[in-house]
């Protein structure tokens, strides 16, 4: 018998790896670096017991693949069921008072998708709840994971590619929410340093949000300046056609990444590349191994859940600055900034 039960709130497309929700979003499951049902399930001492989806069809779907009970509504199976673990796959709104209940049920570890919440305030309320309850928050950004990107930060750390520079960064599909917040995060976790402020400029071409009308993600474009005055140039345009590139310059070399694999170009010549090939899983399936590890022993997960707060306060800083016409906006947000919330999907 596992040692740990689990639950997973939201079926569709990364909560249950559901293709059928994919479809809607125009999306592949085998595209995605893991899903929360499958690196739940590969985990030997993990039982997925228990989904909620409004969704019929969801919960039907969910159940045939794992025979495991449903609920159309999450308070009545948080409450049914003496969960370890507890996966919440839900649109960006609900992620609040979902996490906030899990917390105060009791559930350990929280295993939550990005982005974190709507707003500054309702993501503070959220891991002040966690810290309260002594609970685990885990918040699913994959490249924190991997090994290519873990390698890569503590090469850079190292000093590998010297003094760092400036950092471009572009990507397609716009949705600073959605998309931006993996490539926030990805550079701080690989500089090590976070947002002192932003400028920005969003991009309001009106592109439909492909998780409904109620929802709105759009791009931009923008500055960024880290710690120690490293600035960051970010091209994510709602209708972009440009490839995920992000490039990390230091007077050495440079840190080149289109995905999950990176590479090392230095200027003298000569290129280090940088995969997963060696990594056991998708960086879902470590992320899952790590939080078991706490559950077992307090093995500590990095990052903590505030990190993803500052990359989500970071995606807000772009809305405030483009209604001060692109004025500087310093972090952290201060005032009615601190207030914007974003519906994001």
């Amino acid at each position: 018998m596992a040692k740990y039960k689990a639950g997973i709130i939201g079926l569709g497309f990364i909560g249950a790896a559901d293709q059928v929700s994919g479809d809607a979003l125009g999306q592949l499951v085998e595209d995605l670096d893991g899903t929360h049902l499958v690196s739940l399930e590969n985990h030997p001492d993990v039982e997925v017991v228990a989904g909620s989806s409004r969704d019929e069809g969801r919960r039907e779907r969910f159940a045939a693949r794992t025979g495991a009970r449903t609920y159309a509504d999450w308070r009545e199976m948080v409450a049914d069921e003496d969960l370890d673990i507890v996966s919440v796959a839900t649109y960006t709104p609900a992620h609040e008072e979902v996490t906030v209940a899990l917390a105060e049920r009791g559930v350990r570890a929280i295993f939550c998708e990005k982005p974190v919440a709507p707003s500054v305030p309702g993501a503070k309320r959220m891991l002040a709840a966690v810290a309260k309850a002594g609970a685990l928050l885990v918040f699913n950004h994959q490249r924190r994971f991997t090994t290519s990107y873990r390698r890569v930060r503590d090469q850079i750390k190292a000093g590998d590619i010297g003094e760092l520079t400036s950092v471009n960064a572009q990507w397609p599909s716009g949705r600073l929410g959605n998309v931006g917040t993996h490539v926030f995060d990805a550079i701080y976790m690989l500089t090590g340093r976070r947002a002192e402020a932003v400028s920005a400029t969003l991009d309001l071409a009106g592109k439909p949000d492909c998780r409904g009308d109620e929802f709105a993600d759009p791009g931009g474009w923008g500055l960024m300046r880290l710690e120690g005055g490293l600035m960051v140039t970010v091209d994510a345009a709602d209708y972009n056609k440009t490839p995920w590139d992000t490039r990390i310059n230091g007077s050495k070399g440079r840190v080149l990444s289109g995905g999950m694999d990176l590479a090392i170009e230095y200027w003298e010549g000569g290129t280090k590349e940088c995969t997963n090939e060696d990594q056991q899983g998708s960086g879902m399936d470590v992320a899952v191994r790590e939080i078991v590890a706490w559950l077992d022993d307090g093995t500590p997960v990095e990052p903590g859940p505030e990190e993803a707060v500052h990359v989500l306060e970071s995606i807000i800083g772009f809305h405030a600055s483009h209604s001060k016409n692109s004025a500087w906006v310093d972090l952290p947000l201060q005032g009615a900034d601190r207030e914007i919330s974003v519906h994001m999907g």
